[in-house]
């Protein structure tokens, strides 16, 4: 959440979060964030961000202002502009190197420039050369993402805090996230499904339904600070229909479509009565000090919930990993207060050995039990075995639930999506501002009903490729799943969805027609490239790929879809610049066409995606939030106690 500094009373700084970086030895003051404005776009499955600033320089030189912005996972930075007075400078996406090279010769010669360039997984960082003495400079950057709904809720995260977790940058740089006069949040939401209620927590704003799935929402605050995140929710009313939808992108007969499909499962998943295997994995490293007794506090009040026909297990790791219940043990009232007593002696310490603590928690699993594997850290590994593809072949023989909750914006989510991908598992993404109750009402049914197995999708009668995934391994209560695909020609379509549900084979099927030309959504393209990117690069983290297949592969997808990549950066000039540079003018284009769609989209009822509407893929209603019989549970635990120990990290 973003706080007013009378708001929030104080200010704690979390190193690469949001801000302007500053040598820490630099005698220069600091450039000034005068004004930040995010404006969000949220419609049907994907939101458009664009965030504004002014940046003054105090000093009575020219100086560079370097700004640091955490990367929310999945998104494509798309745009970035720059205003000094009357003259404004585009982006255009370029390779790394010649980026790079272009801005230190434009800076060198005192002209304005500006750079986009991606920090890892990690964060973006935005240069913005020779800002005037007592000037003002005005610089906005654009990213697309993609919005599932889980359980009939939609979660958007603004990313400001924690944005990296490299020590020697952190020594380096100073960071002042101070914003000095106007704050400022628009979001305007447009669902093609009735929304029951929508959610800001920790901001007071004004919000406001202007017709049936359409709200806009607005806060202001004079000053602040850019160090917590801002989350907004927002839930779809109940009994709503399982479906599959389909955005698609053709600009004309003659050229490739592009197309996201979202698959909202109406699926009859039973409660589990048997009882279950659960297995906790924490990270007890140093960089889980402050969090750690909270973590204990939650663990003992998760197994103090158990049914006494379940079992559990206790690892911890830091460099080494040491299991704290010595084997499986049921959930007795003694063995649950001799787990009490041992968890509460838990201290945070040392690196992060993961592979040790997942390897350990693999132990002596029974298959004839439903196990939930619970894994709570931020992924990063330092320590012992850190490679990919070792997790991989580690976890890819075992039959298990598996849950994995990442705590920071810092936290190594490309590891995490390899866990869970290599189970057929979930992770989910943990903010200091999320709302405590919802994320354990989220998720509980995840843990306490069957689960969909071996999911498959596949696309009949019309050619498609280059799709994300056809293989969805588990999918569990309530989660939607998304695909992203391209198809070469209009037609009628055949969808077929398999899956498996404690062991008896499912099927469920559509049909629905690919169009000649739909221009409505030009950003599919771009989601589709990020996607296609990602799924590269944790190919070459498994191996499968070497490094010059995939700097190229990525390289290539980047400029031809103009997305700021591990490869690429953006380069922003003036329109004579970019002519001295012979740089073609492929963003200009592209983004021309998206502001005109969107011009468009703004002045019309928002538009439905179904597609198996007259044939329904599936026959029962889409789960719900907090759905189905409520059995307090060990994961409950765990979502409590991380949002609460997230919190006390604020207060403290």
């Amino acid at each position: 959440m973003i706080y007013s500094a009378g708001m929030l009373g104080m200010s704690i700084i979390h190193s690469f979060g949001a801000g302007i970086l500053t040598p820490s030895d630099s005698s220069a003051q600091d450039i000034k964030i005068e004004s930040h404005d995010l404006h969000v776009t949220i419609n049907n499955g994907f939101s458009k961000v664009k965030v504004t600033q002014t940046f003054f320089n105090p000093n009575p030189n020219t100086q560079e202002a370097i700004y640091s912005f955490p990367i929310p996972e999945g998104a494509s930075l798309s745009e970035m502009t720059i205003t000094s007075g009357d003259k404004m400078l585009t982006g255009e996406v370029v390779r790394k190197e010649k980026g790079r090279k272009i801005y230190e010769e434009e800076k060198s010669q005192g002209n304005d420039a500006g750079l986009s360039e991606k920090n890892g997984y990690q964060r973006y960082e935005f240069y913005v050369a020779n800002i005037a003495s007592n000037a003002i400079t005005t610089c906005s950057f654009t990213y697309y993402q993609s919005l599932k709904i889980d359980t009939g809720i939609a979660r958007f995260l603004y990313p400001l805090e924690e944005g990296g977790t490299d020590e020697a940058a952190q020594s380096f740089w100073y960071q002042n996230d101070v914003v000095e006069k106007n704050l400022s949040i628009t979001v305007e939401i447009k669902s093609a499904w009735p929304i029951e209620n929508v959610r800001t927590p920790g901001i007071n704003s004004d919000i406001q339904k202007t017709s049936e799935g359409n709200y806009t929402l607005t806060f202001n605050s004079n000053g602040g600070s850019l160090n917590n995140d801002f989350l907004l929710y927002y839930k779809l009313q109940d009994n709503l229909p399982g479906r599959v939808e389909v955005i698609p992108y053709k600009e004309s007969v003659d050229k490739t479509g592009s197309f996201m499909m979202l698959v909202t499962p109406g699926v009859d998943l039973k409660p589990i009565t048997n009882g279950q295997d659960y297995i906790f994995v924490v990270d007890v490293s140093g960089s889980m000090v402050g969090k750690i007794k909270t973590v204990a506090e939650g663990i003992n009040r998760s197994i103090e919930k158990m049914n006494s026909n379940d079992r559990f297990r206790v690892i911890t790791f830091n460099n080494k990993a040491t299991e704290i219940t010595k084997g499986w043990v049921n959930a007795t009232p003694e063995n649950i207060q001799y787990a009490n007593e041992a968890i509460s002696l838990i201290q945070a310490v040392n690196g992060t050995n993961l592979f040790a603590g997942v390897e350990k928690g693999l132990k002596s699993i029974d298959s004839d039990r439903t196990t939930s594997y619970i894994l709570i850290t931020d992924a990063v590994a330092n320590t012992g075995v850190v490679s990919p593809k070792h997790f991989q072949r580690l976890l890819e023989d075992y039959d298990i639930r598996f849950f994995g909750f990442l705590v920071g914006n810092g936290s190594n989510w490309p590891l995490m999506k390899v866990l869970s991908e290599t189970t057929g598992g979930f992770y989910a993404n943990v903010s200091n501002g999320d709302d405590i109750i919802g994320q354990i009402l989220t998720a509980k049914n995840k843990v306490t009903h069957q689960a969909m197995h071996d999911v498959s999708v596949k696309i009949n009668g019309v050619r498609t490729f280059d799709l994300s995934q056809s293989n969805f391994g588990q999918i569990f209560y309530g989660e939607q799943f998304v695909l992203y695909g391209k198809y070469s020609k209009a037609g009628e379509a055949n969808l077929k969805i398999k899956m498996k549900i404690s062991g008896v084979e499912q099927e469920y099927t559509t049909t629905f027609n690919f169009p000649e030309v739909d221009t409505d959504n030009p950003e599919i393209e771009r989601l589709w490239a990020m996607n296609k990117i990602e799924s590269i690069q944790k190919d070459q983290m498994l191996g499968k790929h070497s490094e010059s297949e995939v700097t190229e592969a990525i390289t290539d997808i980047g400029i031809n879809y103009q997305l700021v990549t591990d490869e690429t950066s953006m380069i922003v000039l003036s329109d004579e610049q970019f002519n001295q540079y012979g740089i073609e003018r492929k963003n200009k284009k592209r983004s021309k066409k998206e502001h005109k769609a969107q011009a468009i989209k703004r002045s019309q009822a928002t538009q439905n995606y179904r597609v198996d509407k007259l044939k329904p893929a599936f026959n029962h209603s889409a789960p719900n939030f907090g759905g189905g019989s409520f059995n307090p549970i060990s994961l409950i635990g765990i979502f409590f106690i991380i949002a609460i120990s997230r919190i006390n990290k604020r207060k403290n």
